[in-house]
């Protein structure tokens, strides 16, 4: 092994690389033992040597990338020799001669293991998203080593902090991916501080417009809200000291992106919301005295200031699923405004900064099963039971589990955690595939009540079955979980295949009465008419009368001279075969077929990204809506940057929302600006009357987001008017 850096290297780079790998060492904490330093060395050189022909886009060497990586994986998540090493030499597999085979005969099986689930797939057969397949590879290993997706979350950090040097496609195709995945991912493990940084990052580049006008804002701000929360403490940290209390107290401020998340939600400008700086009382205890602890800091503060009671949350009793706990409460502050704080011990407070690895860390022989042993036991479900389709994984493991939970009980008084917004069918299949197929209804907290009612925390569900319930595909509308549709998916599957040898004889009659052949081959074009992928639903369909001999005749048997009765649109596509166009310009030329998303109604001014798929015109969204985030991070390879045409004549639908004190002649002079003053074409107006107070919706054609912000600026200078928001 060569324990020198080559010269490849300039003088000055040798000297950065060893400064940059001797920080990796100052912020390791985990290591004990010299062969754990031995072990890290090695790697270091390894890799070192390995990458030294390679440069990042920024010109820097490569091997910058693995010791910052290795650096996150120790320092931020605390992970320990093993984990490091697999930092250094993440990409030495994917990027350079040496193969799994050499990572395992000098560094262990182990460790080669780890690499292997950490290295991309080159090329897929038959795959409908290289991206969906590199995600589902990932996740697969959370079933025998969850050290793989901590170093790959290192990975992805490092990577979001140097996205500027990549061109805007793969920006957005990264930054989307990030936010869409990784960051939930990040959540569920516990790691907070890592979930906030690739949130702000990925809005950074995929909205930079809100970005800096966010960070500008509290930059403004974050002087005089921080004298007012040093003000606030004052006479708590003086109640603190009366008792002989020992309680650590930090103000601190909310993410970027989680401030946007609150606006979007609340539909509240920056300058309405409260909470965007709060206080964290930290106090080191026993562990057995950490409830009692944490409650005794709440009720110094209570005879301080007034709380709200209603905003109180209590995740010390009831720990979130990814481990979190803590105690988050808002009260009455100087000057009338709300202060938040957050008050935990410090164990919880590193668990809520690394999560997963902090957990493991102080976690004892007898302690009981926690969330995320009951989360890993989902995702080891869902790997076990996939569906074929790569996007349908995806797809049940961002639903499913990236969702906030609710904690339910059985009649038994077992606690089950589910998704938000799951339903009482949702809970049935939870339970059992039997009870979920002959459920008929529930009692909820000893109420009647149907299958697609909504569950919240703290219910307590009886499911009501029968023996001649059978699924149905109506009940996909009753469901909010992927894992219980794939349930009922397989209950619908397996009740219709029942009806085979019935089906089968009646399609043998019909094709015997019509004087055609019995064959596969015309039972397929039957099947692609009526969109049937499975043989088991074509012979239901035929023994429930669904297909009967008139639609086999038309299928099989059509009139000459309808001549297939289906004219098919054809649209022009973009791409050739060969190149593809990274920005294209929207105007009314007509040079692109392109689609505005209704989804998120982008119009000329907004931030945009299109989408090509083969014989579609372009999907045209705004680039922080969810369908794009979510599309971007499926279809990266199908991403075209779009700008608009500032000259375009086509007006757009754009909707706002007002909400106004509801005064006679309101009304006629909001359409006065509109029609009269603005020259704007409304579309709609929906206007409903809450006491003294209207809200109305106005879907209104424009030209820009000018023209639409000069519409909301000067709606905001009515008297009458409170607050007005852009809807989607």
């Amino acid at each position: 092994m060569n324990n020198t850096l080559p010269d490849n290297y300039s003088s000055a780079e040798k000297e950065e690389i060893l400064r940059r790998y001797e920080r990796l060492l100052d912020v390791w904490q985990t290591r004990k033992e010299k062969q754990d330093l031995e072990m890290v060395e090695k790697a270091f050189y390894f890799a070192a040597n390995a990458h030294c022909n390679q440069r990042r886009r920024t010109g820097e060497p490569y091997i910058y990338h693995p010791i910052a990586v290795a650096t996150i994986a120790a320092q931020d998540i605390g992970l320990g020799r093993t984990s490091i090493t697999c930092a250094l030499l993440h990409d030495v597999v994917e990027d350079t001669e040496y193969t799994l085979e050499d990572i395992s005969s000098l560094f262990g099986e182990k460790v080669a293991h780890i690499i292997d689930g950490l290295t991309k797939l080159d090329k897929v057969e038959n795959a409908e998203s290289i991206q969906a397949e590199n995600f589902k590879k990932i996740i697969r290993t959370l079933s025998y080593d969850i050290r793989v997706v901590l170093v790959k979350l290192a990975d992805r950090l490092h990577n979001m902090r140097t996205l500027g040097s990549m061109p805007p496609h793969k920006q957005l195709k990264i930054a989307s991916e990030t936010s869409y995945i990784y960051a939930p991912l990040a959540y569920r493990l516990g790691l907070h501080a890592i979930k906030n940084e690739l949130e702000d990052l990925s809005l950074k580049y995929r909205d930079p417009v809100i970005y800096e006008s966010i960070n500008k804002q509290m930059n403004e701000i974050r002087s005089e809200r921080t004298n007012q929360l040093k003000e606030f403490l004052v006479p708590i940290e003086e109640a603190f000291k009366k008792r002989g209390m020992a309680v650590d107290a930090q103000i601190l401020e909310r993410s970027t992106h989680s401030i946007w998340k609150r606006m979007q939600k609340k539909q509240l400008t920056f300058d309405d919301l409260y909470g965007n700086f709060n206080i964290r009382f930290t106090v080191d205890c026993p562990l057995d005295q950490e409830k009692i602890e944490c409650w005794k800091i709440y009720a110094v503060i209570t005879d301080v200031y007034t709380p709200n009671i209603s905003k109180l949350k209590d995740w010390i009793s009831t720990p979130k699923i990814n481990g979190y706990e803590s105690i988050h409460a808002i009260f009455m502050g100087h000057g009338g405004k709300w202060v938040e704080v957050q008050i935990r011990s410090k164990r919880m407070n590193e668990i809520a900064e690394k999560g997963f690895t902090a957990y493991w860390a102080y976690r004892t022989d007898n302690q009981t099963e926690s969330g995320f042993d009951e989360w890993l036991k989902r995702v080891n479900e869902l790997i076990s039971s996939e569906s074929d389709s790569t996007l349908d994984f995806v797809d049940t493991f961002t639903n499913d589990l990236f969702s906030d939970e609710i904690k339910v009980f059985t009649p038994h008084g077992k606690a089950i955690t589910l998704p938000k917004y799951s339903t009482v069918l949702d809970f049935a299949y939870n339970i059992h595939s039997e009870v979920g197929n002959h459920s008929i209804a529930a009692h909820v907290n000893n109420q009647l009540v149907q299958l697609d009612q909504k569950l919240k925390t703290g219910d307590q569900v009886e499911v009501i079955t029968s023996e001649a319930q059978h699924p149905q595909e109506k009940w996909f509308e009753f469901l909010n979980t992927a894992f219980a549709k794939s349930k009922l998916k397989a209950g619908i599957k397996e009740y219709r295949r029942g009806f085979r040898d019935q089906g089968e004889e009646m399609y043998n009659k019909i094709m015997k009465k019509l004087d055609l052949e019995a064959s596969k081959a015309n039972a397929h074009k039957v099947m692609e008419e009526e969109n049937l992928s499975s043989v088991v639903d074509f012979y239901y369909y035929i023994a429930q009368g669904k297909i009967n001999e008139q639609t086999i005749q038309r299928v099989l048997k059509p009139q000459s001279s309808n001549n297939g009765g289906i004219l098919k649109r054809l649209t022009f596509g973009l791409l050739g075969s060969d190149s593809k166009p990274k920005e294209v310009t929207l105007d009314s030329s007509g040079e692109f077929d392109f689609n505005v998303a209704t989804c998120c109604n982008p119009i000329p001014g907004d931030e945009v990204v299109a989408f090509n798929f083969p014989g579609e015109p372009l999907q045209i969204h705004r680039s922080n809506c969810a369908k794009a985030i979510e599309l971007m991070s499926r279809y990266g390879n199908n991403i075209v940057k779009a700008k608009w045409q500032p000259k375009s004549e086509i007006a757009f639908l754009a909707g706002v929302k007002i909400t106004a004190i509801d005064n006679v002649g309101l009304l006629n002079k909001m359409t006065n600006l509109f029609s009269n003053e603005l020259n704007l074409n409304m579309h709609s107006l929906q206007m409903e009357s809450k006491q003294d107070l209207v809200e109305a919706n106005v879907s209104v054609y424009v030209h820009s987001t000018a023209e639409l912000n000069l519409l909301i600026d000067r709606l905001s200078k009515m008297k009458e008017v409170k607050k007005v928001v852009r809807l989607n």
